[in-house]
């Protein structure tokens, strides 16, 4: 295997300086879940500069595409790109360097495909952020065909995966009646108090919950003047759990604390669960060590899967595809330990040089793996074996 991973090698850091230019024009283009269609057309532009097609809207979602590098009898390896950014703080998470890492992964296997006993396609994934836009395509039929679906993701560290848990996101929605504030408070039904009274229960529900549960959320209207009582107002919260028990049983005591606040307010409430809740990663541990000693041969050092803080964990669309089909989802330092994602400093470092030789390093890395899953047998058949027994198949 190794002349082939020295060919991607080589392919990579060949077209360095064209794969970090869809990176920074990304980066400087931030757009939001679902409305990708910039960096959508940017990515779609690159592959087909390297001579393969991309069909766009894939899978009903309008900035979704996929292009097949690699189409041989075999195993069907995705490699996995995400785009879209952060309101206020654009690529806060670097999804511009997980984008140029799968392009470049995919783009440099495809310059060796004659070689590969199998098929590669990258797929744009959007909507990462919120939305689900992973789970919206797989509804669709997105992974039907995948053997192995991986992607890196930029952090402040090098870990053999993400710690994750699940996420359920809900809007709540509180109506009630209008009335001067001073004058005749009494024939109003202020909606801010019922959202603040949810608001406290749940705060209150926060001191009961596993040490791998969050509960956070905020006020987006909260009414128009303060001699004005509220008629409405909204807020946005996120529950995650450790798994999807946990979050299945979570999410009905923050049910009752939304419908609480109104019955004390005297208010009507709507509350509008997330079509989509995300999972956590359950990681395919001998693809991810085979990713781990690729990335070490970079130079990369990793902290050890034991000593990952859980509490430090975050939430993800892709632990849904790894609880369909066999998935890694590392992450690379793209800044100092010190800074964190979904912070404005890591924005700054996602379009930096410390940004960039992540992105060369994790598509190398994507590549190299790849390689070694879809040219061993051993590693399929470990991978599928530990994909079964984590899903109780085995």
């Amino acid at each position: 295997m190794d002349p082939l991973k020295d060919a991607v090698t080589r392919h990579i850091t060949t077209h360095k300086t064209d794969l970090l230019q869809v990176s920074r024009h990304i980066h400087a283009h931030p757009e939001l879940a679902f409305k990708e269609h910039k960096a959508c057309a940017t990515l779609v532009d690159a592959i087909g500069g390297f001579g393969w097609q991309a069909q766009t809207g894939s899978f009903g979602l309008e900035t979704a595409f996929e292009a097949f590098t690699v189409a041989n009898p075999g195993p069907q390896v995705d490699i996995l790109a995400e785009y879209d950014a952060l309101p206020g703080i654009g690529h806060a998470c670097g999804h511009n360097l997980i984008a140029t890492s799968a392009l470049g992964a995919a783009a440099a296997l495809g310059s060796i495909g004659a070689e590969l006993p199998g098929t590669v396609r990258l797929l744009g994934t959007p909507a990462e952020e919120r939305g689900g836009g992973k789970e919206l395509m797989a509804r669709e039929g997105a992974f039907k065909n995948t053997t192995m679906a991986m992607m890196i993701h930029p952090a402040g560290v090098n870990l053999s995966t993400m710690p994750s848990i699940c996420i359920a996101e809900v809007k709540v929605i509180y109506h009630g009646k209008s009335a001067h504030a001073s004058a005749m408070p009494h024939r109003g039904k202020n909606a801010l108090d019922g959202l603040l009274l949810a608001y406290q229960g749940i705060s209150n529900l926060r001191q009961h919950i596993r040490d791998n549960e969050r509960i956070h959320g905020i006020v987006t209207d909260g009414g128009q003047a303060p001699n004005i009582v509220p008629d409405r107002a909204v807020g946005e919260f996120y529950v995650r759990s450790g798994n999807l028990r946990g979050l299945e049983s979570l999410k009905p005591r923050v049910q009752a604390c939304f419908e609480a606040g109104a019955t004390a307010s005297g208010c009507e409430v709507e509350v509008q669960w997330a079509g989509v809740d995300y999972l956590d990663l359950n990681t395919n541990w001998p693809i991810a060590e085979q990713f781990q000693t690729n990335a070490e041969a970079l130079g990369r050092e990793f902290v050890d899967k034991d000593k990952m803080w859980r509490a430090a964990a975050g939430s993800t669309d892709m632990g849904n595809v790894t609880h369909m089909l066999p998935g890694i989802h590392p992450m690379l330092a793209a800044a100092p330990a010190n800074v964190v994602i979904h912070h404005p400093d890591f924005a700054d470092y996602a379009g930096s040089e410390m940004g960039d030789t992540a992105a060369i390093d994790g598509a190398i890395a994507l590549a190299h793996t790849a390689i070694d899953y879809l040219c061993s047998n051993e590693l399929q058949a470990a991978a599928k074996n530990a994909f079964e027994v984590s899903k109780g198949l085995a």
